[in-house]
């Protein structure tokens, strides 16, 4: 896992998320690359694995990942810069899906979470862009970024090929007026709606 940035020029970023059908028993996972740094939709991939890895907390990437490696296999071109919905550095373990998927797929990878799983951290002030240190045991695991005026705050880590400064820099590029970047809206859209998958196509 590489902690400091190692890309070039982003043309191309993709989000991910994943939603579970038949009972639990499958995992369908979602990729969506939308072009950078206009965030127009470019392309769309799904991918399905069965949920064979047990439930175990901090372990969650070992159940998705599968699929969304199958997902990535049918993507067109691969993005230059990853976003998952889900930990990175900020982790028990320091290795959270951004890192598994990043180091995996080899490439620059943040991790973007809707809630804390480690660490403390003092509330960051309510405007947009407002950021606090996430330490977990006297060390800057994270950041907690608000991406909107006065909105809940969102957890970002390092996942693989970059540094946070710079992560915390594309998630805020990657915002338009919503708490979520738009290609995480993308992705969590098309992972557990239909419609929203008719929708891409016809964009697309």
């Amino acid at each position: 896992m590489i902690r400091e940035d190692d890309f070039e020029t982003v043309r191309r970023v993709a989000g991910t998320d994943c939603a579970y059908k038949d009972g639990g028993k499958t995992v369908r996972a979602v990729v969506a690359v939308l072009s950078f740094p206009e965030l127009t939709l470019v392309e769309h991939a799904t991918g399905e694995a069965p949920a064979d890895f047990p439930y175990i907390p901090g372990f969650l990437s070992f159940r998705e990942v599968p699929a969304l490696l199958a997902a990535f296999a049918k993507l067109d071109t691969p993005p230059d810069l990853l976003l998952c919905d889900g930990q990175g550095y900020a982790h028990p373990r320091r290795f959270g899906i951004a890192c598994h998927l990043g180091v995996t797929l080899g490439l620059p990878s943040i991790g973007v979470a809707k809630s804390r799983l480690i660490g403390k951290h003092e509330e960051p002030s309510p405007g947009s862009g407002s950021r606090t240190p996430l330490t977990d045991k006297g060390e800057t695991i994270g950041a907690v970024l608000r991406t909107k005026d006065k909105v809940s705050p969102l957890y970002i880590s390092i996942g693989h090929r970059i540094s946070l400064d710079t992560a915390v820099d594309y998630v805020l590029r990657c915002c338009r007026g919503y708490r979520l970047p738009e290609i995480t809206r993308w992705a969590d859209g098309l992972a557990g709606d239909p419609a929203f998958t008719l929708k891409a196509r016809r964009i697309r």
